[in-house]
């Protein structure tokens, strides 16, 4: 399979990705606002069928009536018409799976390993990918039956389990990969949460009221409990499908412990919303965040470029030959590119005197680039390069 028609399956898939996450990522924010906006229902026929809250609701031209039944109508059928809310989750996790295939799986040598990080070969490092996400699973999952009962302490376990995965990922692939790894993760534990424990669980109390029968609270109550994990998950997900964008997060030697750090101040603020619905603002959680922000912010800004002498561009032109113009090219020579990456061209002077900044950032300040060092840029070249920044970026 050609570069160019990997480029255009990894954009249909991004593309689905990203459509079928704003779906799944909509209607679970939505029911938490709805389930924490519940009031006690104000008839009694309607306490009597076994309505336990309700909201009212305007939006679009019209009037919405909500009521929720915690263990289904009371004295009167179910409907056959239930709306399930899974595909959403199921197609985010199948389309992310796909662009997983399709960059780091299939472009393994390009975008999965780091050989300055651990020298894989292709097949051991997919091999590890596939092995942890399901792994983390089954560690989660196995927390959860332990600790269920105990919501603080089973919260404390499963952050901790992801900080040390995320360790963990940190020496074994390349630090973006390493990213994208917690997420894949993050995002299958989600996903399994809805189709193992919630959707299941529903399904038996549907069973149970069609066959006339009470139903068991309890399988209700475990979803109620994965789906809250969920919630909190939510962020922290998202920051990692744009972290991609911020090599200056995942390209630091604690990029691991700068991932834990952000995660933490997306669940203080999503848990800042949620105590927000119910009418408690709690100022000390967003703040909380911000901080833990601004300390990550300072302690990973850059230090300087590192050399203090003029570095003219005679000097450093042949770096960007070697190192960087075979991907950043009109045409590019390193296997597993049909375009230069985001569009940045660096095969003539201008283009790269354009790019100084960028440069700087990407190849100095993160070492983001090259992908993975996969063209073995030096720590001297760096310097090299930052010299001639430093200089103001001369052509002559």
């Amino acid at each position: 399979m050609t570069a160019y028609a990997l480029e255009w399956l990894s954009l249909l898939f991004r593309w689905f990705h990203f459509v079928a996450g704003i779906s799944w990522i909509g209607t679970s924010l939505y029911f938490v606002w709805l389930d924490n906006h519940l009031t006690p229902p104000e008839s009694d026929a309607d306490k009597t069928h076994g309505v336990s809250g309700e909201l009212w609701s305007v939006h679009g031209g019209g009037f919405y009536h909500n009521q929720k039944y915690l263990t289904g109508p009371v004295g009167q059928p179910l409907p056959q018409t239930l709306h399930w809310f899974k595909w959403e989750a199921y197609w985010t996790w199948i389309s992310g799976m796909g662009m997983l295939a399709i960059m780091y799986w299939i472009g393994a040598s390009n975008y999965l390993i780091d050989r300055s990080v651990m020298n894989l070969t292709p097949l051991e490092a997919i091999g590890i990918s596939v092995g942890s996400i399901f792994a983390g699973w089954l560690v989660y999952d196995a927390l959860c039956k332990l600790l269920g009962r105990r919501p603080l302490a089973l919260g404390v376990a499963v952050y901790g389990f992801l900080v040390v995965a995320a360790w963990g990922l940190f020496h074994v692939f390349g630090a973006r990969a390493a990213y994208i790894h917690i997420g894949a993760i993050v995002g299958t534990i989600m996903v399994a949460n809805v189709a193992h424990v919630i959707i299941p669980g529903q399904k038996k109390m549907v069973d149970a009221i069609r066959a006339g029968q009470a139903p068991d609270p309890l399988p209700g109550q475990l979803g109620k409990i994965r789906s809250v994990h969920n919630t909190y998950f939510t962020l922290p997900v998202l920051f990692i499908m744009i972290s991609s964008h911020y090599p200056m997060t995942y390209e630091n030697p604690y990029g691991w412990l700068i991932l834990a750090g952000i995660s933490l101040s997306g669940v203080l603020v999503r848990y800042a919303f949620i105590l927000s619905h119910k009418g408690k603002l709690v100022p000390a959680l967003p703040i909380a965040a911000f901080v833990i922000l601004a300390v990550i912010a300072i302690a990973i800004m850059p230090r300087g470029a590192g050399t203090s002498r003029t570095v003219a561009f005679e000097q450093v032109q042949p770096i960007f030959a070697q190192r960087c113009a075979v991907c950043h090219s009109a045409h590019p020579t390193q296997p597993g590119f049909a375009a230069a990456p985001a569009g940045v061209l660096l095969d003539t002077p201008q283009h790269i005197a354009s790019n100084a900044q960028r440069i700087y950032q990407q190849a100095v300040a993160s070492q983001a680039m090259p992908l993975g060092n996969v063209t073995g840029m030096t720590k001297a070249e760096r310097v090299q390069i930052a010299g001639w920044i430093a200089s103001g970026a001369p052509l002559k």
